[in-house]
């Protein structure tokens, strides 16, 4: 039997579909690119945005068009939130929300020998405990993904995510270790923790944990070269993350930590639990105690009521923060989120125009940020490799291409001769 897997959305979303991916291995099914004909399709679903809603329809039934009679099974956060939705797409036999995924083979099986839609929503509210499904072997890629946390409960009026997701569940400390023992022992040299609210690792369990005990399990992992955090809260910084990221060469000097907005009114708006002052200071903190750390952020434009006065806010702010990377998105209305019932909603004329503005000057500052590092000799993680080319990151996420002969998956020393493309060009040193 052909399995086919797919995933929509955030790095959390593509670990998730890997251990899926697994248990389906473990069964004896072969996995295929979604592009080819296959006896089951798996779609990992996103609900950020309503566009994620739409791709995730249209990719439903591009699969039932290439295989009218494979098993189509549908789970992630557009199932958990719009079951219904779902069921009445032609083709789906399996829903499954955000938790039960461990048991998707079970269903799929199901779903072969018996009519109907298989599968369960469950109240992801009342989930207490991290679903821990072990990596079967080793994904295609040559940084791991680490998912250590699940659920958010800050609320944020334009995310769909707290609904989906549930409350903060951790996985637990021993686990964590677990896998990255595994992760190395696979090759891995990068693990990169992922989580919805990584920040908020640990707060459910019994012991006092934090996001730094859980890298301290990963860092005593023999033989692991680097390891990188995911998306964080910029108030959830704490003093203990950054001893070890000045102490270990292993931590990779990079944070992203989400702006959303650089206008206090609109933060307020967005329900954040910070204002651009507090930003700012916390940022100023980073760079001062890790020097060369490079901050990626995400910026939504065209929030709801933002005037264009919020908007030239936003910007005179940003241009004041040294940002290695921004990524930019127009404010997407998400049916039961507050920010979708408010009447002053954005033109998406305007919204398209300030994307172009914002964007405009996230290039920029990038392309600062690069040039900064021109004539420096860097440790790189090299990725993939196209046309002579091979491409790879710094551990401050800068993205270098060299026509060196080098090893995907191995890093070395290079020096950064000029800016290129979206990174810089360089040339091996040892």
């Amino acid at each position: 039997m052909k399995v086919a897997l797919t995933t929509l959305g955030c790095k959390v979303n593509q670990f998730e579909t890997e251990t899926m991916e697994g248990l389906f291995k473990k069964r004896g099914y072969e996995v295929v690119p979604f592009e080819e004909c296959a006896d089951v399709y798996v779609i990992n679903t996103c609900s950020v945005t309503s566009l994620g809603d739409r791709k995730s329809r249209q990719i439903i039934r591009r699969a039932h068009r290439e295989n009218p009679q494979a098993i189509i099974a549908v789970c992630g956060c557009y199932a958990q939130v719009a079951p219904d939705e779902i069921k009445a797409i032609e083709g789906v036999r399996v829903v499954l929300g955000t938790k039960e995924r461990v048991h998707i083979v079970d269903y799929v099986e199901k779903a072969m020998h018996e009519d109907g839609i298989q599968g369960t929503i469950t109240d992801i509210m009342q989930a207490k405990t991290f679903e821990d499904i072990p990596l079967y072997d080793s994904p295609e890629r040559t940084r791991a993904f680490l998912k250590i946390e699940d659920g958010c409960q800050n609320f944020c009026s334009y995310c769909i995510i707290p609904y989906a997701r549930g409350p903060v569940k951790s996985r637990l400390p021993e686990h964590v270790r677990r896998e990255a023992e595994k992760l190395v022992a696979m090759g891995f040299k990068e693990i990169v923790l992922t989580g919805i609210h990584l920040g908020a690792y640990g707060r459910d369990l019994p012991e006092d944990v934090t996001l730094a005990d859980a890298c301290r399990e990963v860092l005593s992992v023999k033989g692991l070269k680097r390891l990188r955090l995911g998306s964080l809260e910029s108030i959830e910084l704490s003093p203990e993350l950054f001893q070890l990221i000045r102490e270990d060469e292993r931590f990779c000097a990079h944070l992203h930590l989400p702006l959303q907005a650089g206008s206090d009114k609109v933060l307020r708006d967005m329900n954040r639990h910070y204002d651009t002052e507090e930003f700012a200071r916390l940022i100023e903190h980073v760079e001062k105690e890790v020097p060369g750390v490079a901050v990626s952020t995400d910026i939504i434009v065209g929030f709801p009521g933002e005037t264009e006065e919020d908007f030239q806010q936003g910007l005179d702010f940003v241009e004041k923060m040294n940002f290695a990377r921004m990524h930019v998105f127009p404010y997407s209305r998400r049916t039961g989120t507050p920010a979708a019932a408010r009447k002053d909603q954005v033109d998406e004329a305007v919204k398209k125009e300030r994307v172009h503005r914002m964007q405009a000057l996230a290039d920029r500052k990038s392309e600062e940020f690069h040039k900064s590092f021109i004539g420096r000799d860097m440790r790189v993680l090299f990725e993939t490799a196209k046309d002579s080319i091979t491409d790879g990151l710094t551990d401050n996420y800068i993205r270098v291409y060299t026509d060196d002969a080098v090893k995907c998956g191995d890093i070395y020393t290079v020096h950064i001769d000029k800016l290129w493309r979206d990174g810089v060009f360089a040339h091996c040193v040892r």
